[in-house]
């Protein structure tokens, strides 16, 4: 079973399944389907976290593909380019591009298939072409004029016959070329040699040299200035994937298994936390108490996020998580939450000074951003990000991924490669006291944020959403209506979704909207005007436009499996036999 947020990275999942092909092998040729058809979301230059589980060992394992901060990305740098902010755009907020090289390292250490035949389906679609849907054909008349007048290598890539109309076919040779130079470079006696040459050949050959050259000129940043980018060929060969172990919290019985400190998925785990201490009825997110209770617990523990989450030491993380995930704290956590909404910045007392990062009020047209496609300004400034995707083989391997970063916005496209950097050092702060403060060699603290689920220690569900911040808000009403409520999988995901925008943004330029709540309009008048007299600031969305989740699961008893998947913008795809 294979579901992801557009059609042919499902189809391509499910091919390479038909094909015996497992699931390690199918999410990679996904993943790289995704950065042709979705380029706006994901790209090559891009991020990766992926949560996982192996039909040998069921323990939950979490694929690290988040880059570092090069060696030049220091917060005197930044502050010496006139800088209060790393720019929400422009190469000098890239991180070391993760997610090409992850993606192989799953290939080679657990996936079945060669190179070439993985890349063989990204190859032939950016060779031949993939529809434009519609949301990237809004974004890229959006940055129009910043690609004529600044980014003249990316108006080349993606408009040379100028701005792309709906499901009109788009193509990049470009990047086609370079996945065949890739391939051409693995050599060796076994397959996972001839993958490890070509990391090899990512890390420290012509992609690592042309990125390092291109992104040395100056050029134009979100901030309105011209800046040059940091990043060096050492920084490629710098990066390394890693495979740690889950974090783990229990609700109703199911064990969640998220990233750790260096990425927001702990949140997740402690809102679980804080909502097993309440009944089903007041949790109940069709309910306008349910839908609050779920608010303020958010509110809580992205107050958490900002006051002690980043790429901390293994020991020191290991300490603040257990005494985030501890039943005394949540307990606490849980007797905070009141019959009104809360517009403070509240983080919890955990024996540690936490960090206030600068509380900016966020512009009145922002508030209803995040919807899972990206929110794009003609800076190249994106709010809401991302793609996923979900497999599970007949074996009983499972993985959930959120590959992100790298989109076609975020920095000019470097021409001899056809694919732009990421920016994911926008969720750095340049303050030495912020636990997610920018330095070279740490993690930003990523929103990407991949679940795993499991029952009496074997794996039972893979699933996740795009949204930067709102990606674990949209997974707790799933969780919840699921887990504790009894719903179908496509009936939780079909159900009407919210997210508050009382959460310090991730993204430049870093603001927040105290006491902001978005909800789909099909949640109800009732609920609304509830939700609006228990103090909240809603603003209701259209009935079908919050969240994209997709998921997989496995009946570990029968082997049943099943899969579901977003109708939100009728892209995202769930097939299976």
């Amino acid at each position: 079973m294979c579901a992801s947020t557009h059609w042919l990275a499902s189809a391509t999942a499910q091919s390479v399944l038909e094909r015996g092909g497992n699931a390690f092998d199918a999410a990679t040729a996904g993943a790289f389907v995704l950065h042709v058809a979705e380029p706006h979301l994901n790209g090559p230059g891009g991020d990766l976290v992926a949560v996982l589980a192996t039909a040998a060992d069921p323990s939950p394992l979490v694929l690290a593909g988040q880059g570092h901060a090069p060696r030049g990305a220091t917060i005197e740098h930044f502050l010496a380019e006139g800088l209060d902010h790393v720019p929400g755009a422009g190469a000098l907020a890239a991180a070391v591009p993760g997610a090409v090289d992850s993606w192989l390292w799953l290939l080679a250490e657990h996936g079945t298939w060669e190179l070439a035949d993985v890349l063989a389906y990204a190859i032939g679609y950016a060779e031949h072409g993939v529809p434009v849907v519609p949301q990237l054909a809004r974004v890229l008349a959006t940055v129009e004029t910043l690609f004529r007048t600044h980014w003249p290598t990316s108006y080349a890539l993606w408009m040379p016959g100028g701005v792309p109309q709906p499901y009109s076919t788009l193509v990049n040779a470009t990047y086609a070329r370079t996945l065949r130079r890739l391939t051409a470079s693995g050599t060796g006696a076994t397959r996972a040699a001839r993958i490890h040459s070509a990391r090899d050949t990512w890390r420290t050959g012509f992609v690592a040299s042309a990125v390092a050259e291109f992104a040395a000129v100056p050029h134009r940043h979100s901030s309105g200035g011209d800046h040059a980018g940091v990043i060096t060929a050492a920084d490629f060969a710098d990066f390394a994937p890693s495979l740690e172990s889950a974090i783990t919290a229990q609700f109703r019985g199911t064990t969640v298994g998220k990233a750790g400190l260096w990425s927001q998925g702990p949140v997740l785990l402690q809102v679980l936390t804080v909502l097993d201490h309440f009944d089903d009825e007041r949790i109940d997110p069709s309910t306008a108490l349910g839908i609050h209770t779920i608010t303020e617990a958010v509110k809580l523990a992205m107050a958490d996020r900002e006051a002690y989450y980043g790429h901390l030491a293994p020991a020191d993380a290991e300490s603040v998580v257990r005494r985030l995930l501890s039943p005394r704290y949540s307990g606490e956590r849980a007797r905070l939450i009141g019959e009104v909404a809360s517009t403070e910045f509240r983080p919890g007392d955990i024996g540690i000074a936490p960090y206030t990062p600068p509380l900016l009020p966020r512009r009145p047209a922002a508030v209803a951003d995040g919807v899972g496609e990206p929110t794009v300004q003609q800076t190249g400034d994106t709010r809401g990000d991302t793609c996923h995707i979900d497999v599970v083989d007949r074996w009983g391997n499972m993985i959930s991924a959120t590959p992100s970063g790298g989109w076609l916005q975020s920095s000019p496209a470097v021409p001899d490669l056809g694919f732009a950097l990421g920016t994911r050092l926008q969720m750095t702060w340049l303050d030495p006291a912020a636990p997610a403060r920018l330095a070279p060699g740490r993690r930003p603290r990523t929103t990407l944020s991949p679940t795993l689920l499991l029952r009496d220690g074997k794996p039972v569900a893979a699933l996740g959403t795009p949204g930067g911040d709102q990606q674990d808000q949209w997974q707790v009403p799933y969780l919840v209506r699921t887990l504790a409520l009894g719903f179908d999988p496509q009936a939780a995901i079909d159900a009407p979704a919210f997210h508050t925008t009382a959460v310090v943004s991730s993204f430049w330029p870093r603001t927040w909207g105290p006491g902001g709540l978005v909800i789909e309009e099909r949640a109800g008048d009732a609920v609304v005007a509830e939700l609006a007299g228990r103090g909240h600031d809603v603003t209701v969305s259209g009935p079908w436009s919050q969240g994209r989740l997709s998921v997989v699961t496995r009946d570990p008893d029968t082997g049943v499996l099943r899969a579901a998947a977003n109708p939100r913008g009728a892209q995202g795809y769930a097939v299976g036999r």
